[in-house]
């Protein structure tokens, strides 16, 4: 029998978790200086992100220690 691992997100976790992630805060009618879409698109998803924090606060490493394998340029 394998041990659960703490530190991974199932998707019924990340179901409750990712309504609570801050998206596009821009109001219907206002202008603004610069087109939506403008700057550098996200390199990894949010999924990502979290399961990596989660990880980090699990296992109590340091962020630059992260597994190679599992967050490869995080």
């Amino acid at each position: 029998m394998s041990r659960k691992k703490t530190w991974e997100i199932s998707d019924a976790f990340w179901e409750l978790v990712q309504p609570l992630i801050p998206t596009d805060p821009r109001v219907a009618n206002k202008t603004y200086q610069r087109q939506r879409g403008g700057g550098r698109k996200p390199k990894y998803s949010n999924r990502l992100y979290f399961s990596a924090m989660v990880y980090v606060l699990r296992t109590g490493i340091i962020w630059n220690a992260l597994p190679r394998e599992k967050f490869s340029g995080l």
